[in-house]
């Protein structure tokens, strides 16, 4: 990673902008399927309404497409640890972690925080993601306590 000097003012700048970190899940057929993601966020109350930014390149995108439907897994300092199995190349991290179907039928986490089940009402392409729209029709707050905050060096990658 390039030193903070390196970097442009913007993407310095960008940086300092927080982020929650979750585990966005769907259904390809009847495999489940997700990715870890950074670009979430509630955009109405009624009806409730959360976004999720996909990348273009994620096979996640085409599955939300053809489901319809995604899950949104909160992760706190106890959870984070699921997300290594979404970073590793052997195998799908559904065989490593415990999960559930939530009541709209996609993967959620019990260990984390909180989960969100969403419909897709909607989306519009940015750039480099598509910013995906759900109306959260279920959810569940697992246990107390706050999600974990994410800030990046560069606020132009990765």
């Amino acid at each position: 990673m390039a030193d903070d000097q390196d970097l442009s003012p913007v993407a310095q700048a960008l940086g300092r902008l927080p982020t929650g970190l979750y585990l966005i899940t769907t259904k390809d057929g009847d495999a489940p399927h997700g990715f870890v993601g950074s670009f979430v966020m509630q955009v109405g109350f009624t009806p409730p309404r959360v976004l999720v930014a996909v990348g273009h390149d994620r096979d996640s995108l085409a599955a939300i497409r053809s489901t319809g439907r995604f899950a949104v897994s909160v992760l706190d300092g106890e959870s984070s640890k699921l997300m290594g199995a979404f970073f590793g190349k052997d195998g799908s991290p559904f065989d490593k972690l415990n999960h559930e179907q939530s009541p709209g039928g996609m993967p959620v986490f019990p260990e984390a925080l909180a989960w969100l089940d969403c419909k897709v009402s909607g989306e519009h392409d940015v750039g480099d993601h598509v910013v995906i729209f759900g109306e959260v029709e279920h959810g569940s707050r697992q246990r107390e306590g706050d999600p974990s905050v994410h800030l990046r060096a560069n606020g132009l990658s990765y």
